[in-house]
């Protein structure tokens, strides 16, 4: 089994969806989520608040900097992701496949590396 980040890419410039149509994306997702918890693929899930509450601290020199926003100038940003446990690719793909349906924005698909860190 190898863990997968399914992230969901937040287009930030575009309008906010009506109420009604947010509160149904919730309902979505979190019955893909349900999903995950009843195969046992589902490891940990989370949303993320917009950029602007983003603070990058960079090093440099052994000192570091920080500053508002986020890293990368891109209307796309990080919006939230879940954690899956899956068999390969293939599967991890499959719930990416659910989810992007589920919340209606692009999942970026990424496996973690093997190495244990802990």
């Amino acid at each position: 089994m190898k863990k997968y980040l399914l992230a969901v890419q937040f287009d930030e410039s575009a309008p906010s969806p009506p109420e009604e149509e947010t509160r149904a994306q919730m309902a979505r997702t979190t019955k893909v989520t349900e999903e995950m918890r009843a195969a046992g693929s589902w490891v940990f899930v989370g949303g993320l608040v917009g950029s602007s509450a983003t603070t990058v601290v960079r090093p440099q020199d052994g000192l570091t900097t920080m500053t508002d926003g986020p890293f990368a100038e891109s209307k796309e940003q990080l919006g939230g992701f879940w954690v899956v446990l899956c068999e390969d690719l293939d599967q991890a793909l499959a719930w990416a496949e659910k989810c992007a349906l589920a919340c209606g924005a692009p999942i970026e698909v990424r496996p973690f590396e093997d190495a244990q860190w802990i």
